[in-house]
Parts: structure tokens; C-alpha cells; sequence
């Protein structure tokens, strides 16, 4: 607040006592705002006692005040359309208005002078209480227009009410000095009230220029929180953007290590040589892991992950999970079962996989004999879906804070290899995510017997059309003899990896690295390939879908996967779109041959 203060040095608002002069253009635009209203009120005076007075007063000294009044009327009527026409800016023009109008009310007040001075004595009392009336009702009328000019307004004063008074001191009578006194105290009685309005007027416009004062801190505070905003909003992306491209860049190299490794494990009988493939293959999946974690939250903290909900079947979603982690269950010898797939939700399902896939990832993890079960049960109109474990549990100190960033279970029990330590973000995102979609996440969890994550999602209806059921039998051991692979990838080390692991697997494989050498190759050959996989990312502003689309001109439907390190785009509707299936780099040679026997039984099938 200080800096904003700093700003707006020796405010109108932050003086002691407000200037009069700041006073004058509200107190100008407020006595021109009311002026058509006074002077259709001295119009009718004048006629009022222009009737009175026609068959009293002398007829000629009558016409000639009435002239007079008359025109000094259209004057001020004029004077007040030209003010209007003006529209003054600066101070020294509301000061000239000010001084015209004041100008013109002494004029006025000379007029009324004059009939008092001519009519006063004249016809019986009545006659000249209504002139004292008028003549007063004038006076007092003029207190409330631009008070803060005090010496203008004593003046005003002074002129109605002194020649009244001097008029009926020297009139004849008794009651005449009685009556003097009586307009002198008329007079004082006017010049307080218009001092206590002069002082109520100050303070309404002290409190007006406070209150502009505090719209234009608080406009510049807003302008500031905008910025401020914005530049959190801006720092917000741009990490996001940091983190994808340091993760697609640092992908690429570990995809290609992953494939060497697995290459290497095929022509390699020596048992150490396995072992260390295994490592390497256990080090790559840890930084993946690490990677999709510091990516997702900072996709949660932006804002930029939006909740679509729509019906989809439970089904369909168990199978591309089955098809995910059935290999790595397998590997440690866990039994992964999965329970309730006939049913419907009504959910973003994207966001409802990546939830069960972080808790499954974790249920594998932590898990050394027995399996895992994935359910899904109907309680009213939502629908549980749960994932148990048989692994070793969370302490019941530490349940209520696995949900916290960077926070990691200590069990009391050494970590074995294959439990990464990593940065604790992996329950955090499973919990926004969570929230984000406002499906309830609980936990329950004994040390030794297992852990169960239950999430709340509601129950949907059939969608219209039915994803294909993928298979729950991807061998773990691939023979790909008499197929044809086509790849189409620009990062050298990456294409070489997948060519070799391929090739050890038995498959002809022909790789490329733009879609330009692999659509002219497709123009030039009639042998029809069986799978393509592909980069997102290519060469000359053009990604794999383009190369899909290609091949597929050309040879009609191929099975396709595409193998990407980009996690900003949404692929997941562009593969419904073009039928394809993705991989996100690095990816671990057991998930590649999964995917690679799913898509090639696939197109057996058919």
C-alpha cells in the first residue's frame, strides 16, 4: 500500500483541511445544474407580483421593471445554455462562470432593490408583506450555490437585504425600526445558515475528492495485482513450457538408451551383462516417472488441464490399463486383476486413467508377493473404483500426509531397487486431479497388509460408440518373423535403437527420418507395411500423423504407434481421431513390445 501511497504525493484526500478553490468546479456544475429550476422560480415571482401590483402600483414605473426583470431573465437563461455549450476544463474558466453567475444574481438582486425602492410604499400592508417575502425567498434561495465563496455569497446577502432594511428605516410609521430589526436579524440569521452550509457543502466535496482519491489508489493497486497476475500467469506457462521441452529434450536420449539396452540384452548370454540392462532399463523408467510428475503438477498449477466429463466405458478403460502394467506385474511375478468392467461412468476419463494409473504405478512398486486388484462397484448412482494392494502398507502417522507434495512414506523398512526415490509428487497429482474432476479420494492402509485408494466418480450411460477391447494376452516374448515395421523417427541415436531392438525381434524394419523420404519410399514400393511407429515431432514443421496419413494414402489402413517425447498437445483426441496409439517417451522396451503385439493382433483380427 506504502508503494502505491508513493505515488500520489500531497493528495486532496490526504490534506488536513481541503482548499475552497478545489471546491469551485463541483460548486459551478451544481449552481448551473439547478439554475433553469431558480430562474423559472423568478419568473414567478415576477408574474405573482406583477398581478398583485398591475392595478396599484403606477402602470408605466410597473412596465419598465417588468422589462427589465424580463430581459435580465432571457440574459441569464442565455448565459446558462453558453455554460453548457462550454463544458469548462480548467480551473480559471469555472472561476470565470462562477464570476458571471455571481454577477448575475447581484443584478437580479438590483431589480428587486428597485421595486422595493418604488413599490414598497405603495397599496395596503399585504402588498408589502408579499414584496418582503419574495425578496427574502430570493436571499435565502441563493445560500446553497457555490458556498465555498464566502465573500461572494455576504455579498449576495448584503445586496437583498441591506437596501430593504435602509428602505424601511426611513419609511413612515411606527412599526418601522421594529421592523428593521427583524430583517437585520433575518439577515444574520441567513449569513450563519449559509456558513453551516458552506461547511456541510465542504465536507460533502472533501468526502467526494477522498473517495476519487481512494478509486485512483485502488485503480493503480488493481493495475498493479493485473500485472502482478500476469506476470504470475506468464511465469506460470513459461515454466510449463520449460519443463515439456526439458522433458521432451531429456526424453529423447533416454528413449534411445532404453532400446540400445534392450538390444544389448537380446545378443548377450553373459548374466552380469542382463543384470545391468535391467538397471539401466530400471533407471530409465525412474526418470520417466520423475518427468510426468514435475510435468503434471506444474500443468495442475497453471490451470491449463480443463475437466471434460463424458460417458465411457469402465471397460475400456481397465483394458488400457491391463495393457500397460500387465507386463511390468508379470516381470515381478504379481497377479493384476481387474473386476467390474461392465460398467459406465460419467467422468473425464483421461484424467480418471491417469489417476488409477499413478496408484496402480505405485500399488506395483510396493508391492513383492501377491497382486493387485482394480474394481469398480456401483453404490447408488456413483460408482467406487478402488485399487488394492498386497504390498507393504502405510503407517497410520503418516496417512494423513501422503497427499502432500513432496512428502514420501517412511516404512522402516530398506527401499529395494526398484523403490525410486522420487520427488513425492506422484500422490499429490492422483489428489488434484482428484479434486479437479470433485471425485472423493480416501485411503486405508495397514503396514504389511496392503493399501486401498477408493475413488468416487458417478455412474454414466452407455456411450454411443464402443472403443475396440484390447487384449489382456501381450506376450511378455515377441516373434515378429514375415512382419514389415515401418519407422519413421529424426533423432538419429532414437531410430537406430528402435531399428536394431526391432530387428532382433524378427521383423524387416525400414526407418526413415522425414515424412518426405517416407512418402516418396511409399510411392515407390508395393510392399504394404504391417505396423507403422512413428515420432511426433518431425522435420519441417510436420509430425507423425502426417507421416500416418501418408502411408496410409497409399496402402490404405496400417496399424500405428505413436512414440513421442511432446506431453503438451492434446494426443489422446487426435489418436481416437486418426486411429493410432500413443507411447510416451522414454519408453521401456517391455511397454513397446505390449503395444507392438496388441496393435499387430489387432490387425490380424481383422
Amino acid at each position: 500500500m506504502s508503494s502505491i501511497s508513493s505515488l500520489f504525493p500531497e493528495t486532496l484526500a490526504q490534506q488536513a483541511k481541503v482548499d475552497t478553490s478545489a471546491m469551485l468546479p463541483d460548486a459551478v456544475r451544481a449552481t448551473y445544474r439547478q439554475n433553469v429550476a431558480a430562474l423559472l422560480g423568478h419568473g414567478l415571482g415576477l408574474t405573482s407580483y406583477s398581478v398583485l401590483m398591475w392595478n396599484t402600483a403606477p402602470r408605466a414605473q410597473l412596465l419598465g421593471w417588468i422589462t427589465v426583470f424580463v430581459l435580465l431573465l432571457l440574459g441569464r437563461l442565455g448565459m446558462h445554455y453558453a455554460f453548457l455549450r462550454a463544458k469548462p476544463k480548467t480551473m480559471e474558466e469555472y472561476a470565470r462562470w462562477g464570476l458571471r453567475w455571481n454577477l448575475s444574481v447581484l443584478a437580479n438582486a438590483a431589480v428587486w432593490v428597485g421595486a422595493v425602492w418604488m413599490f414598497y410604499g405603495v397599496g395596503e400592508w399585504y402588498h408589502r408583506t408579499t414584496l418582503m417575502l419574495i425578496v427574502y425567498s430570493y436571499a435565502i434561495g441563493t445560500v446553497p450555490y457555490m458556498p465555498s465563496q464566502f465573500g461572494w455569497m455576504l455579498a449576495r446577502m448584503l445586496a437583498y437585504f441591506v437596501p430593504f432594511m435602509v428602505r424601511i428605516a426611513v419609511g413612515e410609521g411606527p412599526g418601522n425600526i421594529i421592523m428593521t430589526l427583524i430583517w437585520a436579524l433575518m439577515f444574520w440569521g441567513s449569513v450563519t445558515l449559509g456558513m453551516a452550509f458552506r461547511r456541510m457543502f465542504g465536507d460533502l466535496v472533501r468526502l467526494k475528492l477522498r473517495n476519487e482519491d481512494l478509486a485512483i489508489q485502488l485503480k493503480a493497486e488493481m493495475e498493479v495485482a493485473e500485472r502482478a497476475q500476469m506476470q504470475a500467469e506468464m511465469a506460470n506457462r513459461a515454466k510449463t513450457q520449460f519443463f515439456a521441452a526439458a522433458s521432451h529434450d531429456l526424453r529423447q536420449p533416454l528413449h534411445a538408451m532404453g532400446l540400445f539396452a534392450e538390444a544389448l540384452r537380446q545378443r548377450s548370454k553373459d548374466e552380469e551383462v542382463v543384470h545391468l540392462v535391467n538397471s539401466i532399463n530400471s533407471s530409465v523408467d525412474a526418470l520417466e516417472g520423475l518427468f510426468s510428475e514435475l510435468l503434471d503438477i506444474t500443468k495442475i498449477d497453471s490451470g491449463s488441464i480443463e475437466v471434460e466429463p463424458e460417458h465411457f466405458s469402465v471397460r475400456d478403460l481397465f483394458d488400457r490399463l491391463r495393457l500397460h502394467f500387465e507386463p511390468t506385474a508379470f516381470e515381478k511375478g504379481l497377479a493384476l486383476t481387474f473386476h467390474g468392467e461392465q460398467h459406465f461412468a460419467h467422468a473425464d476419463p483421461v484424467l480418471v486413467e491417469r489417476v488409477l494409473r499413478n496408484l496402480v504405478s505405485n500399488a506395483i512398486r510396493y508391492t513383492e508377493d501377491g497382486g493387485l486388484l482394480v474394481s469398480c462397484r456401483r453404490r447408488g448412482d456413483k460408482l467406487l473404483v478402488q485399487v488394492w494392494d498386497s504390498g507393504i502398507g502405510i503407517g497410520e502417522s503418516a496417512l494423513p500426509r501422503i497427499f502432500e507434495e513432496f512428502y514420501q512414506v517412511n516404512t522402516g523398512r530398506p527401499l529395494e531397487a526398484h523403490h525410486r526415490k522420487g520427488l513425492g509428487l506422484g500422490l499429490a497429482i492422483v489428489k488434484r486431479l482428484a479434486d479437479l474432476m470433485g471425485a472423493p479420494l480416501t485411503v486405508r492402509s495397514r503396514v504389511g497388509h496392503g493399501t486401498t485408494f477408493s475413488l468416487v466418480i458417478p455412474v454414466g450411460k452407455q456411450p454411443r460408440m464402443q472403443s475396440v477391447s484390447i487384449s489382456s494376452k501381450a506376450p511378455t516374448g515377441l516373434t515378429l518373423n514375415g512382419k514389415f515395421i515401418v519407422i519413421v523417427e529424426d533423432e538419429p541415436a532414437v531410430k537406430e535403437g528402435l531399428h536394431v531392438l526391432i530387428k532382433g525381434w524378427g521383423a524387416e524394419v525400414e526407418s526413415f527420418d522425414t515424412v518426405a523420404k517416407a512418402t516418396t519410399w511409399a510411392q515407390v514400393t508395393s510392399r504394404k507395411p504391417d505396423l507403422l511407429i512413428v515420432d511426433f515431432r518431425l522435420p519441417e514443421q510436420q509430425t507423425g500423423i502426417d507421416a500416418i496419413k501418408a502411408i496410409r494414402e497409399r496402402f490404405g489402413h496400417v496399424a500405428a504407434i505413436m512414440v513421442t517425447g511432446s506431453t503438451m498437445v492434446g494426443h489422446e483426441d487426435e489418436a481416437r481421431k486418426n486411429d493410432f496409439h500413443i507411447l510416451l517417451k522414454p519408453v521401456v522396451p517391455n511397454k513397446l513390445r505390449a503395444i507392438v503385439a496388441f496393435k499387430l493382433g489387432m490387425r490380424s483380427a481383422n
